[in-house]
């Protein structure tokens, strides 16, 4: 019963995104098994998509746990913060603090617009971290697909944080990457060449041309069946980091696709592949900030 109900669930994982509404209902549901409460809607910021919800944990401990904020992915044009219960709650029961806000996306606006609003909720995120039982000092940048180019970006390209006050090299302990689109040009799409404007300024958005010494510890992992992001992508970035002396781990795992590596933090998809021990294992080593800067 259990492998047809993984079976049954891995194949709804793959359906096409407004397919996939009832599978991640389920898969929501079902993280009520996990020792989670959330705290909904608080905004970040004035407007529309400026809200997020905070994770913590029911059991264990309670203070200086690590802070994650996780961005979801949606090509740019689509997602919200509440398809991604499972995350929050799978991350809270494994003892961290998770921040998923929500952002604007195309078409009502542009590059770098959603990229603002993801340090606007990260700022938020450090201000409020120590009510939610969070040490700002370990603040990890999480991000699937989409989502992990904006928490690339704002990890590696200092202009953005620095804008809403923070320092990537002095307020970022960690960045942990799934499936991510960090250097992705050209672009055949017409739809994302409208997002990311003139060929001669796309650069701008790839994650890959911002990496220096000073980049924070990172997790990189893809699917290798993933179709959707190649996964050339956390391989070269992985290249960068360590040529320029950072740190990073990569990880391949071989029977994930795209949506399949965001749904293992699912409980009944954790089979599938250890990627939420993996990640919670990366966080769980991150020294706090003041530790090491």
């Amino acid at each position: 019963m259990r492998a047809a109900l993984l079976l049954a669930l891995a194949l709804l994982m793959m359906a096409p995104a407004r397919a996939a509404e009832s599978p991640i209902a389920l898969l929501n549901a079902l993280s009520r098994l996990d020792a989670a409460r959330v705290s909904a809607d608080h905004a970040y910021a004035a407007g529309p998509r400026h809200g997020l919800d905070v994770y913590t944990p029911t059991t264990g401990r309670k203070r200086d746990l690590p802070v994650v904020v996780f961005f979801y992915g949606g090509s740019w044009d689509s997602g919200e913060r509440a398809m991604y219960r499972f995350v929050g709650a799978a991350l809270a029961s494994r003892g961290m603090v998770v921040v998923i806000p929500d952002y604007r996306v195309y078409p009502q606006v542009r590059f770098p617009a959603f990229v603002e609003d993801g340090a606007r909720a990260v700022r938020w995120a450090r201000a409020h971290a120590s009510a939610y039982g969070g040490d700002p000092e370990r603040l990890i940048l999480m991000g699937h697909s989409a989502g992990a180019q904006i928490a690339a970006l704002l990890a590696f390209d200092p202009q953005w944080l620095g804008a809403v006050g923070l320092d990537p090299a002095r307020d970022v302990a960690g960045l942990v990457g799934l499936a991510g689109p960090y250097d992705f040009l050209p672009l055949r799409s017409e739809r994302l060449k409208t997002i990311f404007g003139p060929k001669a300024e796309r650069w701008r958005s790839q994650p890959i041309h911002f990496v220096t010494g000073a980049a924070p510890p990172a997790f990189l992992a893809t699917g290798a069946r993933d179709t959707t992001v190649d996964p050339g992508n956390s391989t070269r970035l992985a290249g960068k980091l360590r040529a320029k002396g950072g740190t990073v781990e990569l990880k391949s795992y071989g029977n994930l696709d795209h949506r399949l590596i965001v749904g293992a933090f699912a409980p009944p998809l954790r089979l599938l592949a250890p990627v939420l021990g993996d990640v919670s294992g990366f966080i769980a080593r991150l020294p706090a900030q003041g530790a090491t800067r």
